[in-house]
């Protein structure tokens, strides 16, 4: 079965919404992949999950950690992800394809405002469509769909 996927466009803060969006899925009982751009995003979203708000911490490790199967939120930067431990929900963060993306059931995918994120998003939802994946397009800041 091909994945669904959902891209979140026009967010002033990528981190901020991940972190929302995880948290969400996170509650509803889904295993969690998360694809950063680079290890310095993954520090920052790392550190975002540990101190976003008492009492909320999100349960997460990065994608090398002996206890990545366990655990319900997995963290890598891109180049690092080949191997993922579930294949439920894949945030992606990155602005190219996640490796092996046509083996979760859902891929999010989050893009700021920035024009160069904006190419990318189109050169994704491109590739996507001639996937054949179910694409949704939603604006992040007003919280419709496009």
């Amino acid at each position: 079965m091909a994945p669904r996927v959902q891209f979140y466009h026009n967010t002033p803060d990528r981190l901020a919404l991940t972190r929302e969006l995880v948290a969400n899925a996170h509650q509803r009982g889904r295993r969690i992949a998360i694809r950063c751009a680079d290890t310095a995003q993954l520090k920052r979203l790392d550190q975002s999950l540990w101190t976003a708000e008492p009492l909320s911490f999100i349960p997460h490790v990065a994608i090398g950690s002996a206890l990545a199967a366990e655990t319900p939120v997995v963290l890598a930067a891109a180049g690092d992800d080949a191997h993922w431990p579930q294949t439920d929900l894949l945030f992606n963060l990155a602005d190219d394809l996640p490796a092996r993306h046509e083996a979760f059931r859902m891929l999010i995918e989050i893009v700021g405002q920035d024009d160069a994120e904006k190419h990318a998003a189109r050169q994704r939802w491109a590739t996507y469509r001639q996937c054949g994946y179910e694409l949704k397009a939603f604006d992040a800041e007003r919280r419709v769909a496009l």
